[in-house]
């Protein structure tokens, strides 16, 4: 991962490959951000002119570069959009410095040192600027191979590999709050870099064995109680939901338990993980087209896994318990069937109408598992619906809970983190159309609101009395598009961040 410096160093004499700076799209034009004066200098104070007759406007995301002025160690400057200019008095959006950072990142692919000239005012923003560097200048590379050598070594498919410094010009390395933002930022972006990969490895060599064995390991290194169960433990269990779903592969299911344990924690989360290592649908078998991603719909155990090593290698005052539900669903003949009914592990029973609806029955089992530890709250993350992606689009995921005040909490984490979400209602018109007249719910209801009828098929198995909420990361966990700001293409790792700020604020005692 990109090495990270606080540097008190002036821009003129700092020896890099480029150094960074901010853009604002101004009212009459692009304005120089703070950060950059000594840059500006050099250009006579006419650094916005010259850029914009480059074309820039200061746009977000938007990537500017020209030649350093004369007597500079770096040979070029790369203005980067921060988006509007702030209101007199305002700081810059944290969410826009941490987005222009990782597009700079990107764009230094290849780049040994980089200097960061951005808005620093605070800590914190050393913390947003490090986090979009780190994020920006992740690179999947583990299965591309040129045929081409390069200096007696084997070159990169891509050809270049990920910015290998960056110095935060502007930073305090000796206060202790700018070291901490730092550090915090690599934790951080380490580990949802880690659930990353694991969204972007293919099925063929991520199953649910090879999974759990990622996990172990991480537990191991970290000082994380795991615990594994098999196919010989599910079924002792009467795990029926997760191993419905994986019956018909020749890869058995797997549900991790990883638990992070404070000696100051005065509350305690669970976080459970849809992980499911490729989705064909099973027996319902999803058209042509719609599984060619299908490797990404274990991004919310992922994401579970990646918030629990990163609040052990934070320290967080709080007891924090991961569960990955994890299966592979696929058709063959001894998978469920349509009609078939399910004795899930809280007894209750499910009428399986349609087994590309797989995600919440393997949730199912592991909710009611995290429910018999009583803990303060519960959060469940899945690729669940394409009917969020329908609602909500690409980019922003769903929000829905048992508890409109914790909704609203883990809502504002969210925005806190830079991950875009929407709270979402459970209507509760729409339990009825689960009703089935051979089992306690059928696993399918209303087509309408899809999205929200699943959630409220998971609520069922909530144990009672404790507090709920399920994120639907259909749409901004897998990036089928160009990568923009800090998000690459393929794996985000979306959510890892909500969820360790939600485990930082109940840490503190602050969440909602």
């Amino acid at each position: 991962m990109t090495a990270l410096t606080l540097s008190t160093a002036a821009a003129p004499g700092l020896r890099a490959d480029a150094i960074v700076i901010g853009v604002a799209k101004g009212a009459n034009g692009p304005s120089v951000a703070p950060g950059a004066e000594a840059v500006d200098k050099a250009y006579d104070g006419r650094l916005a002119g010259v850029l914009e007759t480059l074309g820039a406007s200061g746009a977000e995301g938007e990537v500017t570069k020209l030649p350093a002025p004369s007597g500079f160690k770096a040979p070029v400057v790369v203005a980067v959009g921060l988006g509007a200019e702030p209101e007199k008095d305002a700081g810059f959006d944290p969410e826009a410095l941490r987005r222009a950072a990782g597009a700079a990142a990107r764009a230094l692919a290849g780049a040994k040192k980089a200097a960061f000239a951005l808005p620093l005012a605070e800590a914190a923003d050393a913390g947003v600027v490090a986090e979009g560097v780190l994020l920006g200048a992740y690179s999947f590379d583990a299965y591309k191979e040129s045929a081409k050598e390069t200096k007696g070594a084997r070159a990169k498919a891509n050809g270049k590999d990920p910015l290998a410094e960056a110095a935060l010009l502007g930073g305090k390395p000796r206060d202790k709050a700018y070291k901490a933002a730092i550090e915090r930022a690599a934790a951080v972006a380490e580990e949802l870099n880690r659930a990353r990969d694991l969204v972007n490895t293919p099925p063929n060599d991520l199953n649910p064995e090879a999974f759990a064995a990622v996990a172990q390991a991480a537990a191991k290194e970290h000082g994380i109680k795991v615990q594994v169960l098999d196919e010989k433990a599910l079924t002792k269990g009467g795990y029926g939901g997760i191993l419905g779903v994986g019956a018909g592969s020749a890869s058995g299911p797997r549900l991790v338990k990883l638990s992070y344990t404070s000696p100051k924690a005065k509350k305690s989360l669970a976080f459970v993980g849809k992980g499911i290592t490729y989705d064909s649908g099973g027996i319902s078998l999803k058209p042509a087209g719609h599984n060619e991603t299908m490797k990404c719909d274990m991004a919310g155990a992922a994401a579970v896994f990646a918030a629990v090593v990163a609040a052990a290698r934070l320290g967080l005052e709080v007891n924090v318990t991961g569960w990955l539900a994890l299966a592979e669903n696929m058709p063959s003949g001894s998978a469920t069937r349509p009609g078939d009914v399910l004795r899930m592990y809280s007894g209750k029973t499910v009428e399986v109408l349609n087994t590309d609806a797989e995600g919440r029955l393997v949730l199912a089992d592991a909710l009611w598992a995290a429910s018999q530890d009583k803990p303060d709250a519960i959060i469940d993350v899945a690729t669940l619906t394409g009917a969020m992606m329908l609602a909500l689009g690409s980019r922003t995921y769903g929000i829905m809970a048992n508890d409109d005040a914790f909704r609203a909490a883990v809502h504002e984490a969210a925005e806190e983190s830079g991950e875009p979400a929407w709270p979402m209602p459970l209507p509760e018109h729409l339990r009825k159309g689960m009703d089935s007249p051979t089992a306690d719910i059928a696993n399918m209801g209303e087509r309408m609101g899809g999205g929200l009828v699943a959630g409220l098929f998971l609520r069922e198995f909530v144990g009672e009395g404790i507090t709920w909420a399920h994120l639907d990361i259909a749409g901004p966990a897998f990036n089928e598009g160009g990568p923009f700001g800090y998000t690459p293409k393929g794996g985000t790792g979306t959510a890892v961040r909500t969820l360790v700020r939600v485990a930082e604020r109940v840490a503190l005692g602050d969440l909602g």
